[in-house]
């Protein structure tokens, strides 16, 4: 996909702030750290339009990004470690969950896992949010550039295994560095569209 345009529009934490005109949302979910913000912009190949830090829990809205006037990207707080107060990760769970089951112009979740590690307990538990709430969904594999060419079918085997999907079902792997997968994930975007 050319993307033409790429503009952040706006940081919600309530469903009235959310941008009201109905176009197609697609969210990106995962644990902090795992790559969320490093992968719209080397998506939409701009260097720091979705904010990016060494530092978990940056992301602490729901953002959205205006995509060619036509769509929306939509940044979601990441969940597990990050260093703010268990009240803070709570008020996030909850806007985001809030977010994921209720909002009608979504179309897609791609949930994040890093490709180094089995899927965590959170990573589960947000695959059963999104398994309840019917949002279609598609695991990527970030950070494969970090993985020796000998370890990377058995580390994405070791996610399609551990999340139950089968030799089938579709993992991307994704590098920001290489750019691994970009193609792959836009062509799931525009046949969303």
């Amino acid at each position: 996909m050319l993307v033409n345009s790429a503009k952040f529009v706006v940081s919600a934490l309530k469903p009235e702030q959310y941008p009201r005109d109905r176009r197609p949302e697609f969210a990106f979910v995962g644990r902090s750290n795992v790559g969320k913000s490093s992968l719209q912009n080397t998506l939409l190949r701009r260097k720091e339009l979705a904010r990016t830090s060494s530092t978990p829990g940056k992301t602490q809205t729901i953002n959205f990004f205006d995509i060619n006037g036509a769509f929306y990207f939509v940044d979601l707080p990441g969940y597990g470690y990050a260093k703010v107060p268990k009240s803070m990760k709570d008020a996030w769970n909850k806007v985001m969950v809030a977010y994921l089951q209720n909002r009608e112009p979504l179309r897609m979740v791609a949930a994040l896992v890093d490709a180094r590690h089995a899927p965590t307990e959170r990573d589960h538990h947000m695959l059963h949010i999104l398994e309840e709430a019917e949002v279609p969904t598609l695991i990527v594999a970030t950070k494969v550039d970090k993985l020796k060419r000998s370890q990377r079918a058995r580390q994405l085997a070791l996610i399609r295994r551990n999340l139950g999907i089968g030799d089938d079902g579709m993992v991307i792997p994704f590098s920001a560095v290489t750019r691994e997968g970009v193609r792959e994930l836009w062509q799931v975007v525009e046949d969303l569209l």
